[in-house]
Parts: C-alpha cells; structure tokens; sequence
C-alpha cells in the first residue's frame, strides 16, 4: 500500500498580526501541520494564534525567547516539522504576500522524486514585474547574479523569495546551526544545499504587495549581502574544487588566476614605468603582459563552463533515505499518492 506523505507549514511571525490570521485560514485540508513560530514578536502573535487556532491540531506554536530573525525562525520550524514526522515542509512568511493556494504546489516536485528544494521565482514572468517595487527589481538582479556565484546553481533567480519548500531528510541532513540566522538565510540555505549537491527547481508565483512593509533594507542588502556572498563563494571553491575533488576545472582555475594575476600586475608595473619615463613599450613587453592575460582568461572561462555544467540535476533524498538513519521521523517516511 502506498502511503501518503506528511506535509508541513512552516510560518515564522514577527509583526504579522494583522495578516497571520488570514494567512492560516487559506491553508488548505491536505497540510497535516502548521508550525507557527512566534520570534518574540511584539505584537503577540503566538498568543493570537494559540487563541484563535486553539481547535485546530494541525496548528503548532513555537515561541523563542529572544528575537532571532528569520531565518532562526525558520529553522526552529523545520527542527519542530522534523521531530513531528513531516516528510515535505514548506515555508510560507506571515504577511500575506504569498498564497497559501500554492502549497501543494511547491510540495509536488519533491512528492514526485524531482527535487530536494522547490523556491519560488516572481521573475519568471515578465507581466508580473510591474507588481513589483522597482527597487526589488533592480536588487534582486544584482543579488541573484552574486547568489549564482557563491551558491553554484547557475539556473535560479530571485534568491530572497522566501516561498520555499524542502525535503524533511535533506533538513535533517544540513548542518542548521551554520546557516545565517537573518536576511541572509535564504541565500546562505541554498549554499548549503550545494555542499550536499541537493537538486533546487524553481517554481514560477506572483508576489502579492500590499501595506505591507517589508523588513528587509535595500540599503542594508547591499552593504552587507556581497560580503557575505563573498564569503561563501570561497568556501565553495575550496570544498568542491580543492578538498573533496580536483580536476581539470581546478587546474584551468588555479593556472588562470596565475596567469592573469601575473599578466596584470607586470603589465601595469611595465606601463607604470614606460610612462614615467616618457617611453614607448616594446612589443615583446606587451607580449609579455598580454599573453598571460588572455590565456588566464581564457582557462578562466573554461573553469567557470564546467562550473555552470556541474549544477546539480537529480536529486540527493533517495539516497539519504538509504543511508541516514532520523529516529524521530524515519518510520513516518513514505512514498507519494
């Protein structure tokens, strides 16, 4: 007999008491649990919820003690759907800006053995970008191209999108209490489904903008997210290129940047001095200068067609179900309708 997989919602709440409400009311019948996680929210939405919820049993209500942000949230939430026996949980944000409707939509690739990681993208159709603030645009852009970088997954866009939804045993498997507990959670999350090679689609939603403001800064963005995109675009070079494998891509890499540091740096010493001196460069200087340079591009290129072809196309969850062992939720683990 085919069993049914269990879903799970995961609803972080900071300042949403206006919208929570109805944000719950629109999940349908076929979600088995609801985690609200109240991130000392000062408007008190735990205590609404708890309130006006108090007959549902699919609804949870986790508090945290401290305001930890979003992300610390959302990972209280997967740890609570996890222990619970969730095999799919979706994270849906507490203002109103996502339909609920899309649920089992997000949950659909992974029932059906596509995908580890679903995220939604407003971009894919270019109609709905007129619903959208223009300075999103503009830093979703920017920040999407950063995010292919540090993260590998050179087909996603719209990396802040927080309508997401991920195996329960991939959730299991990622090291939670390493990934960054603020704005930078989702982009950080999908870093780390990288170092395990999980399989991401994307799945095309209309963001609803109303009153709402959100809490996210531009300005903050873009001072502190290309640091940190910095960070783990390194990090990500060195564990898939250096520590655990090096080949002919890790050569082109390493030759590359030799050669066009080399390139650089004697060409503009050279240029710095034939100037200074009134002087004429001789074709064998520039030669000199040039070659490297366009060989280290070149290998450069080379490095970054073999990393775009190295994306991840299957997903990880069959073989984890193999060889990981949840005593919290293993035997809940089915397969899908």
């Amino acid at each position: 007999m085919i069993k049914k997989r269990s879903l799970a919602v995961v609803i972080p709440c900071y300042r949403v008491a206006r919208s929570i409400e109805r944000v719950i009311t629109k999940i349908g019948p076929e979600i088995d649990l609801i985690v609200c996680v109240d991130d000392c929210c000062p408007d008190g939405s735990g205590d609404l919820i708890a309130t006006r919820f108090a007959d549902d049993p699919r609804v949870v209500v986790v508090r945290h003690p401290r305001n930890g942000g979003v992300g610390a949230a959302t990972i209280t939430g997967y740890r609570t759907a996890v222990e619970r026996g969730a095999d799919i949980i979706v994270k849906v944000d507490g203002d109103g800006q996502m339909d609920p409707g899309l649920i089992p939509a997000f949950a659909a690739p992974i029932c059906g053995g596509e995908a580890d990681y679903v995220k939604g993208n407003r971009f894919f159709n270019i109609e709905t970008l007129l619903q959208m603030p223009k300075s999103r645009v503009i830093g979703n852009a920017g920040l999407s191209f950063l995010t292919k970088l540090s993260t590998g997954y050179w087909d996603l866009f719209d990396p802040t999108n927080g309508y997401t939804a991920i195996e329960a045993r991939v959730a299991a498997a990622l090291p939670l209490d390493k990934i960054h507990r603020r704005y930078f959670f989702e982009s950080d999350l999908l870093f780390r489904l990288g170092t395990i090679r999980a399989r991401i689609v994307e799945l095309p939603m209309v963001g609803h903008y109303g009153r709402e403001k959100s809490s996210l800064s531009e300005m903050r963005s873009l001072l502190t997210f290309p640091l940190l995109h910095a960070r783990n675009f390194w990090k990500r070079i060195a564990y898939t290129y250096f520590i655990r494998s090096f080949s002919i891509a890790s050569l082109n890499l390493l030759m590359g940047s030799v050669l066009l540091a080399f390139g650089s740096v004697f060409g503009v010493i050279r240029w710095t001095q034939a100037y200074s001196a009134d002087l004429a460069s001789t074709p064998g200087t520039v030669m000199l200068a040039a070659l490297p340079i366009l060989l280290g591009l070149q290998m450069i290129l080379a490095f970054l067609s073999h990393d775009v072809a190295a994306t991840p196309t299957s997903p990880i969850h069959p073989r984890l179900y193999r060889f990981q062992v949840l005593d919290s939720y293993s035997d809940s683990v089915g397969r899908c309708e």
